[in-house]
This record gives C-alpha cells, sequence and structure tokens, in this order.
C-alpha cells in the first residue's frame, strides 16, 4: 500500500532534496543547551532533515549530558562539532592543542575554525585550518560578530577570505550571521545585506562550499528564494528544522512558487 507521502508526490510537484549524506541542502543546526529527551526527540524524529549539529559557542563544556546527546547523533549518522567561539576561547588562552585534543576525544568528524571575535588575522586562520584538516572536517567562518566590524569589512575582502580558507583546505566555508541574525551578513537590525551576498554568490566559488547562517525565517526564505531550495543554511534552531523543511520544498507561503532553481528542472519530482 502506498503510503500518504508517496501517493502525495504523485499529485504535487516538489524540489528534489538529495539524499544524506549530502554537500548541498544542508541543514546545520544549532543545539544551544536544549534538555536531553527534547533533544533525543527532536533528532529521533527528524533526523532525516539535518545534516550537522554544532553544540553551540561553549555549551559543550557545561552540558552534564553530552554524551547522551552524542550517541542519539551517531545512532543516526548525524556529524557533531563544538562552536567556533570554544575554538577562539582555546586560541586567546594559547591552548588551541588541548582543544583539538577535545575534539578528537569525543570524536568529532568536523571542526569550525573562526576569527569571529579575537585578534587572529587571516594567515594564522589558514595555519589552523590546514592543521586541522589533517584530523577534521573544517568548516570555517568568515565575518565577524561585532557588527561594526563587520560592516567595515568591504566584499572584495570577504571573497578574499572566503577563498584562502577554501584553499588551506576548509571543507565548507560559513557566512557569519550569528544566531541572533544580527552580525556578519546582517546589519543590526537583522536585514540582510544584499549587496554583500550578490558580490558573494557572483564570485568564482563552489556554491556548495558556502554555508549561510541563516537563523530566522526572513533570512531562511531570503536564501532559499534567491540560491534555491537546496542552499547549505546554517545556524538552524532546533525547533524550526521541520519548519525550514517546508520553506525549501515550497509548502510555505514565504516560498510559495519561488523554489524553483534556474536551469536545475531536475531538481523537480
Amino acid at each position: 500500500m502506498e503510503t500518504e507521502e508517496n501517493s502525495l508526490k504523485h499529485l504535487i510537484a516538489l524540489p528534489h532534496r538529495p539524499d544524506k549524506p549530502r554537500t548541498r541542502g544542508m541543514t546545520v543546526a544549532i543545539d544551544n543547551g536544549a534538555p536531553t529527551r527534547w533533544f533525543t526527540d527532536i533528532i529521533d524524529s527528524h533526523h532525516r532533515h539535518v545534516d550537522l549539529i554544532k553544540f553551540g559557542w561553549g555549551t559543550s563544556l557545561v552540558s552534564d549530558n553530552l554524551l547522551d546527546k552524542i550517541r542519539v547523533l551517531k545512532s543516526h549518522g548525524i556529524g557533531y562539532f563544538f562552536g567556533g567561539t570554544l575554538f577562539e576561547v582555546a586560541f586567546h588562552q594559547n591552548r588551541v592543542e588541548a582543544f583539538r585534543r577535545y575534539c578528537l576525544d569525543y570524536e568529532c568528524a568536523f571542526v569550525e575554525i573562526s576569527n569571529g571575535t579575537v585578534p587572529m588575522d587571516s594567515h594564522q586562520k589558514s595555519r589552523f585550518i590546514r592543521e586541522f584538516a589533517r584530523d577534521f572536517r573544517v568548516l570555517s567562518e568568515v565575518g565577524y560578530k561585532d557588527n561594526e566590524r563587520s560592516l567595515r569589512l568591504h566584499p572584495a575582502r570577504w571573497i578574499e577570505y572566503l577563498q584562502e580558507d577554501l584553499a588551506a583546505g576548509a571543507y565548507k566555508v560559513v557566512t557569519e550571521a550569528r544566531e541572533s541574525g544580527t552580525g556578519g551578513i546582517c546589519r543590526a537590525d537583522g536585514e540582510v545585506r544584499y549587496g554583500l551576498i550578490e558580490e558573494i554568490l557572483g564570485a568564482p566559488l563552489a556554491e556548495d562550499s558556502l554555508v549561510f547562517e541563516a537563523p530566522t525565517k526572513d533570512l531562511q526564505t531570503y536564501f532559499i528564494r534567491r540560491v534555491g531550495p537546496n542552499v547549505n543554511l546554517a545556524n538552524i534552531a532546533l525547533h524550526d528544522v521541520i519548519s525550514l523543511e517546508t520553506l525549501r520544498m515550497g509548502l510555505r507561503a514565504d516560498t510559495f512558487g519561488a523554489v524553483s532553481e534556474p536551469g536545475r528542472a531536475q531538481d523537480f519530482e
């Protein structure tokens, strides 16, 4: 007997979503210290829509239930990593090697390298990317958490840093927006910096190598409408995983009729 999902697919043309593990259309969700049972319930229920989990900033150090969360992620084949702020704290305290061992001890396959807060130039960051790439898939974050500092970073510099990180061995490069959507690629009021995004999208960068932080529905809607349903998005709240998937599929008014990717008719079933 056909399931309801399969029968609906015969009636409704939906965008194609690549199967996991995927390199495009990734959803990177953030755990900001969710209770263990709630976290487990979310992952058990929605694991097919989650590609990676970030344990935000330094929450892993103060969470008593980290191993329980990691076990449920492993059971569903979901990768995980610790927030870039934790790496920056380690850098600030000259304990980067201890951070590397910490990630290895927790069997992380991924690591985030960023310089959004600490004074670290791009060349230093590239060296860390090269070093960590020996043991992990590196997610490199570009952009600053401080809004004024980000606004002063010229689009050409953004592109230069994105390219430099990829050349150093980053698996993906992430554009900073903070978990509040008020920094990096966004203005202080949460409005996306449209000109900056157009410059980035027009640069000689592989689209699949980019991950846009999009913690708010407005940002998620913008990137899906601008790039397509299989844009890589990060900093997605756990409770937003399903709502994001409906945005990707054009099953919500915000993206209704606007999820086709130019030149990619194969993305519809």
